[in-house]
């Protein structure tokens, strides 16, 4: 038999066999997804063919015209110069893949063309698009040295070796022209600044967006973790101790048994609800939860199902309003440390004390052991999982053992930490 996900075209695991679409990526940007990086194998696409194509036809147009303007002034084009026109502009062709050596050829190529005395025209504008690219591509030291060589170039040509280079006859440059084309050349490689800044904030901001969201996925899985555990761990625990119980007492006390069925019957059919609860939350991200969280409202509930499980816990304090994440982590912190009584203590009997005031929320649960075997505070897990509630809050926890053998935990918590978050 074919196995699922290697059909042909049109099976049945076609929708997962295939590899998932590449992503589309920036202008610049390499297969490794960072900016600036060079493909090994560069793909067709990249290629910038259209707008060479385009540059390539305004700049033999417009040279064209150029030259009629300036005829008398400037020598008439021929083939040498078309060749150079093509040269300069089909160097573009490169410009993203080898930015530093299509600005000095495009540089040498207007250098030749204006010490053969051609018509000024756009030519330059072959020059002026392969130094915004090399800018943008960080190759500021090269785009400066090109443009200093055919600013140099140009000097030299209009000011000195004009007497022995086409056109015959042609007079000297005013040398404020030469401060025009340092102005051009200043604010060719100032907008190009302008877009590289510009193009490494997006980069940042997408990378801080992508942390962000990376961050926010850690922490939400880290809350379902926690709230898996404290479910798990206190319903478990409660089963475990009530089918000890039944199994100790179903043939000696049958009543006794059925009770303990019953508790854990409770107890599973609360976790299930609880766990369903914590599920729906990734299968329907952003979406109003089905029932309200847990709060201390439900201290009620914990106690009774402590004394199911055989553990007497006196409550001092009445639960204060809270806000929803107060709320919770107080309850959640409260059920683990009479978890780990119920788990890892000989105690029968807990004490669960409320207090507030000073704009806090102090909860005491301690028991008076001694310990069972594995230390009262339980594996670490537990006291982890509470410690990241307290902290996400502001609060602290205290945890460990009291002088008289038991064990203490003590959670601070301030009461207004949910609505400021």
């Amino acid at each position: 038999m074919e196995e699922e996900g290697t059909q042909g075209r049109g099976g049945p695991g076609q929708w997962w066999s295939h590899r998932p679409p590449r992503r589309l990526r920036r202008w610049g940007e390499g297969r490794d997804g960072r900016e600036g990086g060079a493909d090994p194998e560069p793909r067709a696409a990249r290629w910038p063919w259209r707008s060479t194509v385009l540059l390539t036809a305004f700049v033999l147009i417009g040279s064209n015209f150029a030259a009629h303007a300036q005829e008398g002034e400037r020598a008439p084009l021929d083939v040498f110069a078309r060749v150079l026109l093509v040269l300069a502009s089909g160097l573009l062709l490169w410009r993203q893949r080898h930015p530093v050596a299509v600005v000095f050829g495009t540089a040498s190529a207007a250098a030749l063309y204006l010490g053969a005395g051609y018509p000024y025209g756009p030519v330059f504008l072959t020059v002026a698009v392969a130094c915004f690219t090399a800018v943008v591509a960080g190759h500021r030291r090269a785009v400066w040295t090109a443009l200093g060589l055919l600013w140099t170039v140009h000097l030299l040509v209009a000011h000195w070796l004009y007497r022995w280079l086409p056109p015959a006859g042609d007079d000297a440059a005013s040398y404020g022209q030469e401060i025009v084309v340092a102005g051009w050349a200043v604010a060719i490689v100032a907008v190009a600044e302008l877009a590289r800044i510009r193009r490494e904030q997006w980069a940042r901001e997408r990378a801080e967006r992508a942390q962000a969201a990376r961050r926010r996925a850690d922490e939400e899985r880290l809350r379902i973790a926690r709230e898996l555990h404290d479910v798990l761990a206190h319903s478990l625990s409660v089963i475990n101790v009530q089918s000890g119980v039944g199994l100790a007492l179903l043939d000696s006390d049958p009543e006794q048994a059925r009770t303990a069925l019953t508790t854990i019957k409770s107890a599973s059919k609360e976790a299930l609800g609880e766990v369903r609860q914590v599920l729906d939350s990734l299968r329907t991200p952003g979406d109003a939860p089905r029932a309200p969280a847990p709060g201390l409202d439900r201290l009620p509930e914990l106690v009774e199902q402590a004394a199911r499980a055989g553990l007497t816990v006196d409550v001092a304090g009445r639960p204060p309003r809270l806000s929803p994440h107060t709320d919770l982590a107080a309850f959640r912190i409260v059920q683990e440390a009479l978890t780990n009584v119920v788990r890892h203590s000989g105690s029968r009997h807990a004490r669960v004390r409320l207090e507030q005031g000073g704009g806090t929320l102090r909860l005491c649960i301690d028991d008076d052991g001694p310990a069972t075997g594995a230390e009262a505070g339980g594996s670490g897990n537990g006291l982890a999982g509470m410690r990241e509630r307290a902290a996400a809050l502001g609060g602290t926890i205290e945890a460990g053992p009291r002088l008289d053998g038991g064990f203490q935990v003590l959670a601070v918590l301030p009461t207004k930490a949910g609505e400021n978050r």
